[in-house]
């Protein structure tokens, strides 16, 4: 039996297609831009992964070119899927500058491109997922855009896609890294579609005795059966704050080192970015994997080191064996980029049960094991005596719009 159709756009490493096939389904075509992912989707095609890649940006390519390489008529695709490049609706660029291009900046004619594919394309379903950012309050001008656009869509196809939306925790599903996405929904026969109930919670939650749900998968349950990698030398941490590093204890970042933490206070209080020095701790989620870290930006390992592919694949719930492309930093850029695999799958069987009338189960089949084994945190070492010299008194951030980046801003336009 033929598994239903998938068509990906900006697919990227693939971490969303990996959950549309554990759930069953399987990409026709996957459309993105970026060489290295080209590479990682075309070195794991075959059998598994039976899907065409094309190697151009998704403006750039015509829908009659995607449905040909999909083998699929207008109409004929089960779903599509896809996350447009989120940065014009990141909130970390509101935090550090109180403003962003949004719908304005170029890049946001991506999400324009979603919206022709799927009118030309109308599958039974879509799935769109994108930054918290992108309804973030008084600022929701992207997500009205999508909502509108799908409102003409219909209108000129006689479609009735309604848009299902909410932002999720990946956490809340087992995936053992807590990253925020929102994730739009719609069927093209209007069959409202209701999100999975989260199926782990946060450990510190208040919870009944007769509650069933466990806590969140964390990052030992992702690593705990890694051994020590053979690249230690590429995982070393570089640059001027590299050994301060150990002096920050597992789950923590540089806010140890101010005046509300616990060790010297060698910064300003929400002066830098939350990933700056960040570690993971063994019995927490992951923090956000990021696509670009600066020498200085983690998370890192928990043994102050940076993670391996392997890890970072493991954190993103992509499957063992499948390879992503290129170097370190290449590999980073691909997963951080990615949605979480299981992520995809939770949501992919819903979609099936829901607005696909298929016959799948519930249970998922990329959440990790739970390791009960779980070691001590690691010790934490002395501030090495060379950055004594930054303990004293430091200006705290004085709020959004307010940092450095926005003055800089502000002196240059005046």
């Amino acid at each position: 039996m033929k598994k239903p159709s998938v068509i990906s756009l900006f697919t990227g490493a693939g971490g969303l297609d990996l959950g549309v096939h554990a759930a069953g389904l399987s990409t026709a075509v996957a459309v993105e831009m970026d060489r290295r992912c080209c590479e990682t989707l075309r070195s794991n095609a075959g059998r598994k992964y039976p899907w065409a890649v094309i190697e151009r940006r998704v403006e750039d390519v015509p829908t009659a070119e995607i449905l040909d390489a999909a083998r699929l008529g207008p109409g004929e695709a089960d779903l599509l899927v896809g996350g447009p490049p989120c940065q014009p609706f990141s909130k970390s660029g509101f935090w550090a500058r109180g403003d962003s291009a949004r719908l304005s900046d170029p890049r946001a004619n991506t999400l324009r491109e979603y919206l022709r594919v799927l009118e030309e394309t109308r599958p039974r379903a879509f799935l769109l997922e994108n930054v918290a950012g992108l309804n973030f309050s008084g600022k929701e001008e992207g997500y009205r855009y999508l909502v509108d656009e799908i409102e003409q869509i219909n209108r000129r196809t006689g479609t009735q896609y309604a848009v299902s939306s909410r932002v999720l925790n990946a956490a809340w599903y087992g995936v053992p890294q807590t990253r925020e996405r929102i994730i739009l929904v719609g069927s093209r026969d209007g069959r409202p579609f209701r999100f999975p109930a989260p199926g782990f919670r946060d450990e510190e939650s208040e919870r009944s005795l007769f509650d069933p749900i466990p806590s969140y998968r964390n990052a030992w349950d992702a690593l705990g059966d890694l051994g020590p990698p053979s690249d230690l030398d590429e995982l070393a941490v570089r640059g001027r704050w590299a050994d301060l590093l150990p002096s920050i204890p597992e789950g923590a970042n540089y806010l140890h080192h101010t005046s509300r933490g616990a060790g010297l206070p060698l910064f300003g209080w929400r002066r830098r970015y939350w990933s700056f020095l960040l570690k993971l701790a063994k019995n927490r989620p992951s923090w956000t994997l990021t696509a670009q870290p600066g020498p200085a930006i983690g998370p890192f390992h928990w043994t102050s080191r940076r993670l391996s592919r392997l890890e970072l694949a493991r954190l993103q719930t992509f499957p063992d064996g499948y390879g992503v492309v290129g170097s370190l930093a290449d590999v980073q850029r691909q997963i951080g980029n990615a949605v979480p695999s299981l992520l995809g799958e939770v949501l992919t069987r819903a979609i099936c049960r829901q607005l696909l009338d298929l016959d799948v189960a519930n249970e998922p089949t990329l959440v990790p094991p739970h390791r009960p084994d779980l070691p001590e945190p690691e010790p934490i070492l002395a501030v090495p005596s060379r950055f004594h010299t930054l303990a004293g008194d430091h200006e705290a951030h004085p709020g959004t719009g307010k940092g450095f980046a926005a003055l800089r801003r502000t002196s240059t336009a005046a």
